[in-house]
């Protein structure tokens, strides 16, 4: 996405008034960028060229909202400022009438701040999801493309959640977007005919998205609650598109017994909260109960638990617990088994080796996680150093722990996070 600069001056403007309206640009961008994207490219029938034209509508929002305040609709204001940088263009090509005639058809409106249609807003939404899932593209590029326009990661932050380099990722995306423009791929839902094709990779990046929202891989706030929301709705909406798919249902589980828990993720100053001193009456009991009715559903449709459903089941025992001394540790290393076995993975296995700390003890877990330390995706990755300090520290090995929390710390983006690992690290330093 287009980096947001704070140091351009604009005449009239003083610096503060600045400061303020590109923070606000900053956080509508973030919110708003996948809805206005999906929309224009309905319209323009090109994701790159529907990216462009968000960017330049961005680049003006910078250059116009510091002296007009922020409108009552962002996003409108940015779809109709991309639509008419469009028709411009076309105006400007040998066959600008027929391709006017056809954006001319989409119904955004020519007003500056124009009502939103909130119904054609979620199905773009749900089109710009099937589009970056096209079975076209390899299924490492469709993952990439989806958390790059509809999260609004950086190449830098696909990567690290990858755990592959960051040119890798780039490369991904502009293949991608090539390969869909080239192959002309339309910008709709497929026939039910092709679902069983790309839903794989629908699910995948709607979880994607609902973590992105769960636990913020960069930036100030711990989480993004309204991306977590819309890949709860997507997924929901899925779900009922395809009902005798268990892992659809299983995965609107998964996300909607995590997202139970976000009002006591979250201390009143903001900073994070471990699972085992949340507030459980703050837990989110319909949630709780939507979330498990989803994984019954899942079940009851048979076979063997795929990986949300062997997640969500996961999930499903701590909502259950009554407090985090009666959580069934064992069931869950249990769970965390197969999940490694059928479905491995270097994350599993981190996970799997926290489970089994909790269930059979901190040396137990401490050696579940001693091979991940020489596996070369997690190198970088914050959660192993996090995890073998909680371990050590449980073990009374202090110094250990503050090192291992330290070198978390400096390895995490967001900063919620590392101030936590920054006051853990503090609070096992042995002198005190």
């Amino acid at each position: 996405m287009t980096s947001i600069r704070g140091d351009e001056p604009l005449d009239g403007v003083d610096t503060t008034t600045m400061s303020a309206v590109r923070h606000e640009i900053e956080t509508v961008w973030r919110l708003e960028a996948a809805k206005v994207i999906a929309t224009l490219a309905r319209m323009v029938g090109d994701l790159g060229r529907a990216e462009d034209l968000a960017q330049d509508a961005l680049v003006e929002a910078l250059r116009s909202w510091p002296r007009t305040g922020v409108p009552r609709n962002p996003a409108a204001w940015l779809t109709s400022v991309g639509k008419r940088r469009a028709i411009d263009a076309w105006r400007r090509e040998e066959r600008a009438a027929e391709k006017y005639a056809l954006i001319a058809t989409a119904d955004v409106g020519d007003d500056e701040e124009p009502e939103p249609d909130e119904t054609r807003i979620d199905d773009d939404l749900l089109r710009l999801v099937f589009v970056c899932c096209h079975p076209v593209l390899a299924a490492q590029s469709r993952v990439a493309l989806a958390l790059r326009l509809l999260c609004g990661l950086s190449v830098e932050e696909i990567a690290r959640a990858y755990l592959v380099p960051a040119p890798t990722i780039g490369q991904r995306i502009t293949r991608a977007k090539r390969t869909l423009s080239a192959a002309k791929v339309p910008f709709e839902v497929p026939d039910r005919s092709e679902f069983d094709q790309r839903l794989g990779s629908v699910l995948e990046v709607v979880y994607l998205v609902f973590n992105e929202g769960y636990s913020a891989t960069a930036g100030s706030e711990w989480m993004r609650p309204t991306l977590a929301d819309e890949a709860m709705r997507l997924g929901r909406v899925l779900a009922e598109l395809v009902p005798e798919h268990a892992e659809a249902h299983a995965l609107v589980a998964l996300m909607e017994l995590h997202a139970s828990r976000f009002a006591a993720r979250r201390a009143a100053d903001g900073s994070a909260v471990p699972l085992a001193a949340q507030d459980r009456a703050r837990w989110d009991r319909l949630l709780i109960a939507h979330g498990l009715a989803a994984l019954k559903r899942a079940d009851d449709l048979g076979g063997v638990r795929g990986p949300y459903a062997l997640q969500a089941a996961i999930v499903a025992c701590h909502a259950r617990a009554a407090s985090a001394d009666d959580t069934d540790w064992e069931q869950i290393a249990g769970l965390y088994d197969a999940l490694a076995t059928r479905h491995p993975s270097p994350v599993v296995e981190l996970n799997r080796a926290v489970a089994i700390g909790m269930a059979y003890g901190p040396e137990a877990g401490l050696e579940a996680l001693e091979p991940l330390q020489s596996v070369k995706a997690l190198k970088g990755y914050a959660l192993l150093p996090a995890v073998r300090g909680d371990l050590l520290e449980r073990l009374g090995r202090l110094s250990e722990a503050r090192a291992a929390f330290l070198a978390a710390a400096g390895l995490s983006e967001n900063e919620r996070e590392r101030d936590e690992l920054l006051r853990r690290a503090s609070a096992a330093d042995p002198l005190g």
